[in-house]
């Protein structure tokens, strides 16, 4: 009766996993009556913002985390490290473009710095988990860094040296740190997917969660209404 109930939950976990959510979210997107939209960097001053791009697992928890941060302009979810062109969500679920799930954020450096998106991104998940996030697993969800300047990887490198040296997690830091490849936007319906689908079960379990963290831990660091 244990097992079977332990292989029920186990079953019921599984398909919280991002890529087993998007097998039928084409033809069954939730979209909430009322939606919080993406800030349009168009109408901002971009003379001065910077870009980082970070995978952290699936994107949609990437993009709703930091879309919570000060100073972030603009949050695209996307695909970058990879082997072929232009692909497709379904292609990257494979796991064999090589491509990671990631989200490309512009930002405001004289409002957020890089390390404070370094210490967001390292504090929303798991670091030590080669090619995973929870039931999220394959190359796809690995933990990346792709550093658009020298200066962001120096300040990357030594960020995750520290971390290391503090013996902040008990496993070793699996963190990729790469310079910034090819940005291929994903498609329409991945973007601001957590704030159109809240109500979806992977976005209550998976995703709420990690929201309620940043509120409670970064406080300090949270957009103003």
């Amino acid at each position: 009766m244990i097992r079977k109930l332990t292989i029920i939950i186990a079953s019921l976990l599984s398909l919280l996993a991002c890529g087993k959510v998007n097998k039928e979210e084409n033809n069954n997107i939730m979209i909430n009556s009322e939606i919080t939209k993406p800030e349009d960097v168009s109408k901002t001053d971009t003379s001065n913002l910077e870009i980082i791009t970070f995978g952290a697992g699936c994107f949609w928890c990437v993009e709703a985390v930091f879309q919570q941060i000060k100073g972030v302009e603009l949050v695209k979810s996307g695909y970058m490290g990879g082997k072929i062109k232009n692909p497709t969500y379904r292609e990257v679920c494979s796991g064999l473009t090589g491509h990671a799930e990631v989200c490309q954020l512009t930002y405001d450096p004289a409002k957020v710095t890089f390390e404070e998106l370094l210490e967001v991104f390292w504090q929303t998940h798991d670091p030590t988990t080669l090619n995973r996030q929870g039931n999220d697993e394959g190359t796809q969800y690995r933990s990346a860094i792709f550093y658009h300047t020298d200066k962001q990887k120096v300040i990357a490198e030594n960020y995750k040296k520290k971390l290391t040296e503090a013996q902040v997690w008990s496993r070793p830091i699996v963190t990729e740190i790469s310079k910034a490849e090819v940005f291929y936007v994903a498609e329409d319906y991945h973007q601001n997917y957590f704030n159109q689908n809240s109500n979806q079960s992977y976005c209550s379990y998976v995703i709420k969660p990690k929201i309620d963290k940043v509120k409670k831990v970064f406080a300090d660091k949270l957009k103003t209404k």
